[in-house]
């Protein structure tokens, strides 16, 4: 049986090489979530992956466990990607990629867009949207249905009340179906 991130975590304090534990877990989950909203160049979302992980290792000290270490490690990786756009001055980008339709169906509406075209465009027509989503729609959105995060933990993730968190994803959610109501297959 594996320990949990917090036994990994106690151990790493007295040995520091038990953090790769914690690296090997994370990841990849956490370079997917960097992609997923907004960071398209794949070696500036390793930076900013190396960078976070850098920061938790040098904040292991400060961890509460009251919160769940992916809760923390997350909103330090949000932080770091936020960071990073401010110092590109540039605005996230939604990759648009196969991983898009997860998004789509993961999403419950009452939009019958499955039945309306093809997969891809549909894929296309979802990053599209995404894209044009306020940065908080779509940070919350990629949090819920992407990374499967509790509203408590997009909360502690994003620093925002819970309340906020349900406005931002039922405000996403309506958006983004009304720019996919809005989409025609030549746009793409």
């Amino acid at each position: 049986m594996e320990p949990s991130d917090q036994d990994v975590v106690h151990q790493t304090l007295k040995d520091r090489h038990m953090f790769r534990i914690l690296v090997q877990r994370y990841q990849d989950a956490l370079l997917r979530y960097i992609r997923r909203i907004g960071c398209i160049d794949p070696e500036a979302a390793k930076d900013i992956l190396q960078e976070s992980f850098i920061k938790a290792y040098s904040n292991l000290n400060d961890y509460d466990s009251a919160f769940s270490f992916s809760t923390w490690i997350y909103r330090i990786v949000h932080n770091e990607t936020m960071s990073h756009f401010r110092k590109q001055k540039n605005r996230p980008q939604i990759v648009a990629d196969e991983s898009s339709l997860y998004l789509f169906e993961a999403i419950p509406d009452e939009l019958d867009i499955a039945g309306e075209a093809d997969m891809k465009l549909r894929g296309q027509a979802v990053s599209q949207a995404l894209a044009k989503l306020k940065p908080q729609y779509k940070e919350a959105l990629v949090l819920r249905f992407f990374e499967n995060k509790s509203y408590d933990e997009i909360a502690n993730i994003l620093r925002i009340p819970n309340g906020t968190v349900a406005t931002y994803i039922a405000r996403g959610k309506a958006e983004l179906g009304t720019l996919l109501k809005e989409h025609k297959p030549t746009d793409v």
